[in-house]
């Protein structure tokens, strides 16, 4: 398809700056079928039925911005993939001047050798310590990796809890899997007590969601891989719902993504642990997942195009014109909407 078919206009001021305070506060446009009808996360718990699961991803995000010098210039690199304890690929500025060998010096005593370079400003860094070393380092020396439409892209001490999910457990995402930042003790409790389930799994987010789509033709766009871990104990339990009729709801689009990586054509989720770089778009077959809740995305995203698979093109154009003008609040930190799937 066309990447301009997933084109839209969005006002500057549509775009959230902040989250909603407290977060279940956001308001949720509820889409089923040709229906629009505004609600609020806190509705979750009459919208879904009992004997529903909802699927959140625990991942945690993590300081993955460093700033450093290679000799006398500065240098800025922007992790994304984790590739050993001691190894990331990551997006560097300036990228063209780096060279194999090249030691980044980001703070006294902690420092990076880029060990292989890759294709738009790519670079694979090996660090001078790994695991828990190595995270403690970029708790101390590295920044948030705020989305740059967000005060562009400079997080601040605020962000470092807005910017993390009820459920952030696992370290590892470069961006937070931000459906899940609606979610408050107050709200799971009240889906508990609906007889709403939950079951966790961890898809570490890379900062490739960033990248705008710069193919014309959706054939063309190549995913950047992300890893994912579905436990034998997460798949029995989303198994189970669905055996007993229950419907797999997930919780952003990272969870969609991970559990239809690890579904079987027939919907059964099975255990993983590796990466994926599926891209979802129209014509797509979902396997497992019967209902979405997600932000509002960017115009010609990935993101977007996943949403348009799920629940229709057209319908999503006209849902989006819906929320726009009614004054819903986009992209990270913004509103949700809670999706049927079409299965026309």
């Amino acid at each position: 398809m066309r990447v301009d078919d997933f084109d839209f206009d969005l006002p500057r001021q549509a775009i959230a700056d902040r989250p909603a305070s407290p977060r279940d506060a956001a308001r949720l446009l509820h889409v089923r079928g040709d229906a629009f009808v505004d609600c609020g996360v806190r509705d979750l718990p009459r919208l879904l039925r009992r004997g529903d699961r909802l699927v959140v991803n625990d991942t945690r995000v993590i300081p993955a911005r460093l700033k450093g010098r290679r000799g006398q210039a500065e240098v800025e690199v922007t992790l994304h993939q984790r590739l050993a304890a001691d190894s990331w690929k990551a997006f560097a500025r300036p990228a063209k001047k780096l060279r194999t060998g090249d030691r980044i010096e980001v703070a006294d005593g902690f420092a990076a050798t880029v060990s292989a370079k890759g294709d738009a400003g790519e670079v694979e860094l090996t660090f001078d310590r790994g695991d828990a070393a190595l995270m403690a380092a970029l708790e101390a020396f590295g920044r948030l990796p705020l989305p740059p439409y967000i005060r562009k892209g400079e997080a601040d001490a605020r962000d470092r809890s807005d910017y993390q999910t009820a459920f952030a457990r696992a370290e590892g995402a470069v961006a937070a899997p931000t459906a899940g930042l609606h979610f408050t003790p107050e709200l799971l409790a009240a889906l508990d007590a609906a007889g709403v389930g939950l079951t966790a799994l961890t898809l570490h987010v890379g900062a490739g969601t960033f990248l705008p789509v710069k193919v014309e033709d959706t054939a063309d766009h190549r995913m950047h891989a992300e890893h994912g871990v579905v436990t034998a104990e997460a798949a029995a339990a989303i198994n189970a719902t669905r055996c007993a009729g229950g419907r797999v709801v997930a919780v952003g689009t990272t969870a969609l993504r991970l559990l239809e990586s690890a579904a079987d054509e027939d919907g059964t989720v099975r255990p993983f642990d590796t990466s994926t770089a599926i891209f979802i778009t129209p014509g797509y077959r979902f396997r497992c997942v019967d209902v979405l809740m997600t932000n509002f995305h960017l115009p010609r995203s990935t993101l977007f195009m996943l949403v348009a698979a799920f629940s229709g093109l057209e319908r999503m154009r006209r849902a989006y014109a819906h929320a726009i003008a009614a004054g819903y609040r986009f992209y990270s930190y913004g509103d949700a909407c809670l999706l049927e799937r079409d299965d026309g």
